[in-house]
């Protein structure tokens, strides 16, 4: 069975040969490797467009056969080019990792469109035109989800398998919008733009960080193929997640990120050990931290779970 044929049966509430693993980002790439990503300013340097993509590709395909990466998800290590488009360097990338790699993965990207958390200096604003113009606000989300979905096709087109949506929509204490307003603003532009991904034959990861339990049904409810973070940060327990909802959305992560920076190596363990025992039993799970690997977190606590990964991933 190849890591894309296990993500496919993970995603579709199936059970594989074993659980397959992936992270939105690794990056911990210097620390594993010795090696660093271009960002495309090298351009300016006299490194070739084509140079600085081959680089990369390259060692995201380390990266993805190092750690036996089920799903391929490019992201972190794609260069930024001043003439080039970010959708046709994502194809660039992803037709380049292809050829270094060493087993057949399952290829995805972002392709979130909703509203999510906004930053500080854009809050008041955001909050105060739900009231004021609500309208406008569903014009704009609808337009939002019209115009992801064309570059989506795109990506299809490109040979990508599927997409991460990434929209946070919850702080540690429950959702940035209660869960009515959610109801009005987010859910029905999620379910349109899952339903269109899916259409196209995309394989959706819907990601949200924080207390997504008042608003967990309506996120199920829209259709994505898996849940991705479960952030015991914000109190989500995949026990009770597995229960509720695991014969309706594949589960990804709740391995304690906070404790991968500061916790013991026992915490740590018991924490991997936590997700994979109430996420394995009868498929429908992937073997995730609650975020990604950040650079910052010691590569010693992150090898820590991908070594107790490999000893129980098997079913």
């Amino acid at each position: 069975m190849t890591p894309k044929q296990r993500a496919i049966m993970a995603l579709t509430l199936k059970q594989p040969d074993y659980v397959p693993t992936m992270e939105l980002e690794f990056q911990l790439v210097e620390e594993l490797f010795g090696e660093s990503y271009y960002s495309g300013r090298e351009v300016a340097d006299g490194i070739s467009k084509e140079e600085i993509i081959d680089h990369n590709s390259r060692l995201m395909a380390k990266v993805f056969d190092y750690l036996d990466y089920a799903v391929a998800m490019i992201c972190y290590g794609v260069p930024q080019f001043d003439d080039q488009s970010n959708t046709d360097t994502l194809i660039a990338i992803r037709q380049k990792v292809e050829e270094y790699l060493k087993e057949e993965r399952l290829f995805v990207c972002h392709g979130d469109a909703t509203y999510a958390i906004p930053d500080g200096d854009t809050m008041l604003d955001f909050v105060y035109a739900l009231n004021d113009h609500p309208d406008e606000m569903k014009e704009r989300a609808a337009k939002m989800v019209d115009d992801q979905l064309e570059r989506c096709r795109k990506l299809m087109d490109g040979g990508f398998d599927g997409f991460a949506l990434c929209s946070d929509y919850a702080f540690n204490r429950g959702s940035f919008l209660s869960p009515s307003m959610f109801r009005e603003f987010i859910t029905p532009y999620l379910a349109r733009l899952i339903d269109g991904q899916r259409k196209m034959g995309a394989y959706v990861i819907k990601h949200t960080d924080g207390d997504i339990m008042p608003i967990i049904d309506q996120i199920v409810e829209c259709g994505p193929h898996a849940l991705h973070s479960l952030d015991p940060q914000g109190g989500i327990d995949i026990a009770v997640i597995k229960k509720m909802y695991g014969d309706k959305v594949c589960l990804i992560g709740n391995v304690n990120c906070a404790l991968m920076q500061t916790g013991t190596k026992e915490e740590i363990l018991a924490s991997a050990a936590y997700a994979m025992e109430h996420g394995k039993p009868g498929g429908g799970y992937i073997f995730s931290t609650s975020n990604v690997a950040f650079k910052g977190m010691p590569l010693e606590s992150y090898m820590l779970i991908h070594d107790y990964y490999l000893k129980h991933r098997a079913y």
